[in-house]
C-alpha cells in the first residue's frame, strides 16, 4: 500500500454530517487541521480562496463551494467504466441518457455516473425508470446486465496503489468489514493490482474504486470484476481506517 502525503490546511463539511464526516473530523483535528463545518452551502469570507482548503460532501455542495476554495475536485470520468476491458468488468456497460434508456425492453441495472440523486437499482425494463417529472430525459445513466455480487469491496485509491480498503456488502447487504480481516484479502488486493496496472492513468491520482466478486448463475462461475468509481470526497468510508481515508479525500479535494 501506498505512503501518506502530509496536506495542511483546514477541511470543509456540509451541513448535514454522515458518520463518515463526522470521522474524518476527528481524524483532522486529531492531526491539528481545523474542521469548518458550514452551516449552509456559502463559504463565509474569511475562508474564500484561503489556502489549504480541502473539503468532504456531495456533489451538490461541493459545486457550490469549490469555487469560493479554489478547489480542484478529482473525480472519475463519467464513461470510465465503459471503456474498461472486459477482463475487469466483465458484462456490458453503456453511458447514455436516461430517456435512452426509458425506451429498452430488458432487465438492466441502472445507475448514475456520478451523483445518487437517482437511486442506482435494477429495472424490469425502461417502463420502470422514474419520469421526467423527476428526472429530465438527458440525465446521464449508466446501463448494464444485472450482476450479482456475492462479496463488494471499497478500495481508496491514491497514486495507482490501493492505500486503504473495506469490504461494504456480503450478498447484497450492508457488511462493513477492514479488509485485513477480510477471507478474501488476498485476491481482492490481486485483483486491484492488475486493475491499476493497467489502468491508472485512466483515473485521478486519488479516487475509490469498487470491487466485487461476482457469480454468473447461467455459466455456474464466480470472478472478480469492477463495480464502480466514486469521488474519494463524496464516499463513505465504511470500516476503512479514516485516518487513511482522510489523506485520499485531502488529496482528491485540494
Amino acid at each position: 500500500m501506498a505512503l501518506a502525503v502530509p496536506v495542511a490546511g483546514f477541511l470543509v463539511l456540509p451541513p448535514r454530517l454522515d458518520r463518515t464526516a463526522e470521522l474524518l473530523a476527528e481524524s483532522t483535528w486529531r492531526r491539528g487541521l481545523a474542521v469548518e463545518h458550514l452551516s449552509s452551502p456559502v463559504v463565509p469570507a474569511r475562508l474564500r480562496h484561503a489556502v489549504g482548503g480541502h473539503l468532504y460532501g456531495g456533489p451538490i455542495f461541493a459545486g457550490a463551494v469549490a469555487e469560493d476554495l479554489d478547489l480542484a475536485l478529482l473525480e472519475p470520468a463519467d464513461d470510465w467504466l465503459t471503456r474498461l476491458p472486459y477482463e475487469y468488468t466483465h458484462r456490458d456497460i453503456a453511458l447514455t441518457t436516461l430517456g435512452e434508456a426509458r425506451w429498452s425492453r430488458t432487465p438492466m441495472f441502472v445507475k448514475p455516473p456520478r451523483d445518487k440523486t437517482l437511486p442506482a437499482d435494477v429495472y424490469a425494463d425502461g417502463s420502470r425508470l422514474p419520469g421526467n417529472e423527476r428526472y429530465p430525459a438527458d440525465t446521464p445513466v449508466l446501463v448494464s446486465e444485472i450482476v450479482t455480487f456475492l462479496a463488494e469491496y471499497r478500495l481508496f485509491v491514491l497514486d495507482g496503489m490501493v492505500y486503504v480498503a473495506s469490504r461494504y456488502a456480503t450478498n447484497g447487504r450492508l457488511d462493513p468489514a477492514p479488509l485485513d480481516v477480510c477471507a478474501y484479502r488476498a485476491a481482492v488486493l490481486d485483483f486491484a493490482a492488475g486493475l491499476l496496472d493497467a489502468c491508472a492513468d485512466s483515473l485521478p491520482n486519488a479516487v475509490v474504486v469498487d470491487v466485487g466478486l461476482a457469480s454468473n448463475a447461467d455459466r455456474g462461475d464466480e470472478h472478480w470484476a469492477v463495480v464502480e468509481a466514486n469521488m474519494a470526497w463524496f464516499s463513505t468510508s465504511y470500516a476503512a481506517d479514516p485516518n487513511r481515508v482522510l489523506d485520499v479525500v485531502l488529496r482528491a479535494a485540494a
